[in-house]
């Protein structure tokens, strides 16, 4: 047996797919998933489209776990993304199925020598941006020709922000590739011939996925949509929602006014360190702050909750982009709502006149108060996977050493090194002074906020 694996006992495949989701509370697999096993299982090439937030990343690993060789020392799974929170999303729902195999992701922005540490015994999957893992390729000195199955995730996203030489320079590579799985979220997708498709299987679920999407028109009578953007907060009341900018500056501009007016929000854009971006991401879902403000970076391939409402601060300048906004909304079948903010001297692109959207009049008789404070923090614990610690090791310390109530502690994030909780804002401060400076399992760890 590997160091990639442990010991199981064998159990039949119905089996192990029924306890798998029962890991991630799911009763059943939705059609798409359903469709994408039996074709994956067929071992053909298979093209997937489905929108954003239908469970693509769980319908291809449910059936390519079951092909992994637990015998391997090597990588045997290669997973490309566009994005370093889509790998880190991915890594975690692999490890989230306890499958036993071991899974790593590398990306940009991360430094090398945890990825030369995490591969020093082989991960059976390994998932990361195409220009980390073709680095970690020249580097490296570690075997390729184990890998049977590719999977270029939101392969469309990857070319669009230049990572075709990198693509390319990995599938060449690649010797003995026995199986290509491609998923966008778009339908309209060029697939380049470097891809090496052999006779695929296309499934086009993005119609079939679709969930309906209400959109209505706020005026702004200004050209400056700073308060009409408070106006539209306050009518939309506290409720889980991304605001869409289409530029950095525009959206420091924005942030800067939300922060003026006391309006909690999380920032989300390329210009941020990883791990500024991660902690917005972990605050967002959480629920310690309600809105993310966010550049198009926020539009595809993130792990975020079910939110409420989208709201384009910006018009996006393609049809295809507004679309992918509108999908963290309009999930799985669940009804969304986008708002536009409109000066009415600026002329609608054509793909908005084609909606026939609704058009609101926000004055200050509708006006709602604006979104109360949150009701949640985040706790940074110094603890994560490679001390051993589980979730019920996090939750046990908080109730049990804390003394709080099992309903005041939220979402628990387990990353590599750090832990993160979400936890009720009046107890936070006493959990932190009894549980700041004292031993989870062996590690001693500190406890903050964030």
């Amino acid at each position: 047996m590997s160091e990639n694996n442990k010991e199981q006992p064998e159990i039949s495949n119905d089996t192990l797919i029924r306890s798998i989701l029962d890991k991630f509370e799911i009763s059943a697999l939705n059609p798409m998933q359903e469709a994408a096993m039996k074709t994956i299982q067929k071992k053909s090439d298979v093209v997937l489209l489905s929108p954003t937030g239908t469970g693509k990343t769980l319908a291809f690993l449910l059936p390519l776990i079951e092909t992994l060789d637990a015998d391997c020392a090597e990588i045997q799974l290669l997973i490309l993304v566009p994005s370093r929170e889509l790998a880190q999303q991915i890594e975690q729902v692999a490890r989230q199925m306890g499958s036993g195999f071991k899974v790593n992701s590398v990306y940009g922005g991360r430094a090398g020598a945890l990825d030369k540490i995490d591969l020093k015994h082989r991960p059976a999957i390994l998932i990361g941006t195409p220009g980390r893992v073709a680095d970690r390729m020249r580097r490296d000195n570690f075997s390729l020709e184990y890998i049977k199955t590719l999977i270029l995730d939101e392969f469309d996203k990857s070319l669009e922000i230049g990572f075709e030489k990198e693509m390319t320079e990995i599938i060449k590579a690649l010797p003995n590739v026995e199986q290509r799985i491609l998923t966008s979220a778009t339908s309209d997708a060029r697939i380049p011939a470097f891809v090496g498709l052999q006779r695929p299987v296309t499934l086009n679920h993005i119609e079939k996925g679709s969930a309906e999407l209400t959109v209505k028109i706020v005026l702004s009578p200004d050209k400056d949509k700073l308060e009409t953007l408070a106006k539209t907060l306050a009518y939309i009341g506290r409720k889980p929602g991304i605001i869409f900018c289409n530029f950095k500056d525009a959206l420091d501009r924005v942030s800067d006014f939300l922060t003026d007016h006391r309006i909690h929000h999380e920032c989300f854009h390329g210009g941020m360190e990883q791990f500024d971006r991660e902690r917005a991401l972990i605050k967002f879902r959480n629920g310690t702050s309600q809105l993310l403000l966010a550049t198009d970076l926020a539009a595809r391939g993130l792990d975020v909750p079910e939110i409420e409402f989208i709201l384009h601060y910006h018009l996006p300048p393609r049809e295809k982009e507004f679309t992918h906004r509108n999908g963290r909304t309009a999930r799985m079948n669940r009804n969304g709502i986008a708002y536009i903010i409109h000066w009415k001297g600026e002329e609608l692109p054509d793909f908005i006149q084609d909606i026939a959207p609704e058009t609101l009049q926000i004055d200050g008789k509708q006006n709602a108060k604006l979104p109360a404070p949150v009701k949640w923090k985040t706790l940074y614990i110094t603890g994560g996977r490679r001390d051993k610690i589980s979730k019920g090791d996090v939750a046990g310390l908080l109730i049990k050493q804390g003394e709080v109530r099992n309903d005041q502690v939220g979402v628990i994030e387990i990353k590599q090194d750090v832990t993160y909780v979400g936890v009720h804002a009046e107890i936070a401060e006493k959990l932190i002074a009894k549980t700041n400076n004292t031993r989870l399992k062996t590690k001693k760890v500190r406890v903050s906020l964030i």
